[in-house]
C-alpha cells in the first residue's frame, strides 16, 4: 500500500523548482538556451497537486504543466 499525497513529500515544493524544471524543459524540446526564456506566471494547483508554469521565448508562449510529486513534466502546450 503507497501513502496518500498528503503524505508523500514533493519533489517540486518551491516555486523557483518548478521554473527550473519548466525552463529546462522547453530548453530541450525548442533547443533554445535557457537564458533567452522568461517566465510570464506560476500557479500551484493545490487539489491536484500541478504546478502550472507559462513561459515565453522568441515570438512564441507555452504553459508547461508539472506534477509536484513525481517531479516531471506532464504536458506542455503552445500558446
Amino acid at each position: 500500500m503507497s501513502p496518500g499525497i498528503g503524505l508523500m513529500k514533493r519533489r517540486l515544493e518551491k516555486e523557483k523548482d518548478a521554473i527550473a524544471l519548466a525552463v529546462s524543459g522547453i530548453a530541450k524540446k525548442y533547443d533554445i538556451i535557457p537564458e533567452k526564456i522568461r517566465t510570464l506566471e506560476t500557479k500551484y494547483h493545490s487539489d491536484s497537486g500541478d504546478w502550472y508554469v507559462a513561459l515565453g521565448w522568441k515570438e512564441k508562449k507555452a504553459i508547461i504543466q508539472m506534477d509536484s510529486v513525481l517531479g516531471t513534466i506532464t504536458k506542455i502546450k503552445e500558446i
